[in-house]
């Protein structure tokens, strides 16, 4: 059912007692924005139930709750089926994505102390090590993680809230990409930086608003032959 090349170990089983239903929501979440579950693949109550340890009521209450949020197609007399995203979808998303980063970067350069840059040095050689080591999923876990610490240099909350909404999209997007986009991001990262720690707001800005259409076009430039 899970993706050929899971890893022992991926699927999380769940403690009790708890909220189950959210519990599993956020386990088959994961799963999907990792593409540990492909987009397309059919989802079969019975075996992530089995996976995950729980009964099938509280996972089929979590595949309609991700039914709600268009990560999950339900279709009648078919079942359950993880959402494939358009081109269309992608590019909205990631076109939203470069605004919201594009700010979030230049008011770090604005507000950034030196605790903040050498938490963003910290992170940045961290993905570099798992570029080396060819984990795409450490690699993008770890961007995921750097840009949220600038969106929290940044300082603004309603900034802050608006990205989250769309962090695990943008998660999803980026794992098909990673390995492509491989050491050359995390370069574009070190520029970011330098910008970052030098106070220059206007470049900060533009680099960031480079570094995220990369990556859009990189999705989109994904399939072709």
């Amino acid at each position: 059912m899970l993706s050929p090349g899971l890893p022992q170990g991926a699927v999380p089983r769940l403690e009790r007692p708890g909220p189950l239903r959210d519990r599993v929501y956020e386990a088959l979440l994961e799963l999907i924005t990792t593409r540990a579950l492909q987009p397309g693949q059919h989802l079969v109550e019975s075996e992530l139930a089995g996976h995950l340890g729980v009964s099938r009521q509280p996972v089929r209450e979590a595949l309609q709750r991700l039914n709600t949020e268009g990560w999950v197609d339900l279709r009648p007399a078919q079942g359950a089926f993880v959402h494939e995203p358009t081109e269309e979808e992608a590019d909205q998303l990631l076109t939203v994505r470069t605004l919201l980063e594009a700010e979030a970067a230049r008011l770090a350069a604005a507000n950034a102390n030196s605790a903040g840059i050498s938490a963003l040095e910290a992170l940045c050689a961290e993905g570099e090590q798992a570029v080396e080591a060819d984990d795409v999923d450490g690699a993008v876990a770890v961007d995921a993680r750097f840009h949220a610490k600038i969106m929290d240099l940044a300082g603004n909350a309603v900034l802050a809230e608006l990205a989250a909404q769309v962090d695990r999209r943008v998660r999803w997007y980026c794992t098909p990409v990673a390995r492509q986009r491989g050491h050359q991001s995390w370069t574009e990262h070190r520029d970011l930086i330098a910008a970052i720690a030098g106070g220059d707001e206007q470049r900060a800005a533009r680099l960031m608003r480079e570094h995220t259409e990369h990556t859009r076009r990189s999705y989109h430039a994904r399939a072709r032959p």
